[in-house]
């Protein structure tokens, strides 16, 4: 499996929420750089960062960290959280990010998806679609739209892209498992697409069922800081990048 570790940015620290809540934060580590060295010590090759100032602020607002983040590690990094215009997306790539995730944007203007893709590349760019009850939610997760996550999806893949985060707001940060249904039903209907799963990771027997589902990614967060997996366990089961690292 391709293991993504998650470290989540809110006022330069790594913090996880309960549900998308803003009002209910736990602080993982005053410092994100430490956190992201030991992924890399454990053998971990990747690393899922989201801006939650910059989701809410609808602009990036965590940059500093994300830099001294590429520059201490050699993980493979993909970043997320308020990245609304091609410059933003072109300073993050030019700071070595490896892709970045749009997420509301994908809804309120495809456009700039599909133009993103053709300039960049569709291995550079992850949307990223989270909701619940099978419906999209946008701006830091604050707004719920009537948009199923399937016709989201398959708006994407016509304009080129190929990977796409799905996080059931429900499941996130609670530990309770991820919504496998979901996450297999939108990986059969679309599979062309890249299904990250995201949201709700407890144990590695959602690993395996997960995998047993067709799922080949996954990120997880809170697992991590509670202890319910560990970055040996993760490290057991993930896959060298392409390109031998």
């Amino acid at each position: 499996m391709n293991i993504f570790p998650a470290i989540d940015l809110l006022n330069g620290q790594s913090v996880r929420l309960y549900q998308g809540d803003y009002q209910q934060v736990s602080t993982v580590n005053p410092d994100p750089v430490a956190q992201a060295k030991a992924v890399a010590a454990a053998g971990l090759r990747r690393l899922h960062v989201v801006d939650l100032d910059g989701a809410k602020a609808g602009k990036p607002q965590n940059k500093a960290v994300v830099a001294k983040l590429r520059q201490s590690t050699d993980l493979f990094l993909e970043i997320g959280g308020g990245i609304r215009t091609l410059t933003e997306i072109e300073a993050y790539l030019e700071l070595g990010v490896d892709r970045v995730i749009l997420g509301s944007v994908a809804l309120k203007d495809p456009q700039l998806v599909a133009t993103a893709v053709e300039k960049f590349g569709s291995a550079k760019i992850v949307v990223g679609i989270d909701g619940q009850n099978g419906q999209v939610a946008t701006e830091g997760w604050l707004d719920q739209s009537q948009v199923n996550m399937s016709d989201l999806m398959a708006a994407m893949l016509k304009v080129g892209v190929t990977q796409f985060i799905v996080t059931d707001i429900a499941r996130d940060g609670t530990l309770t498992g991820p919504n496998v249904a979901l996450l297999q039903d939108l990986q059969e209907t679309f599979p062309a697409a890249t299904v990250v799963a995201s949201g709700g990771m407890h144990d590695a027997g959602d690993l395996a069922a997960l995998q047993q589902a067709g799922l080949t990614d996954v990120i997880v967060g809170k697992a991590l800081q509670k202890g319910t997996l560990t970055l040996a366990e993760l490290a057991a089961v993930d896959e060298p990048l392409k390109g031998g690292h």
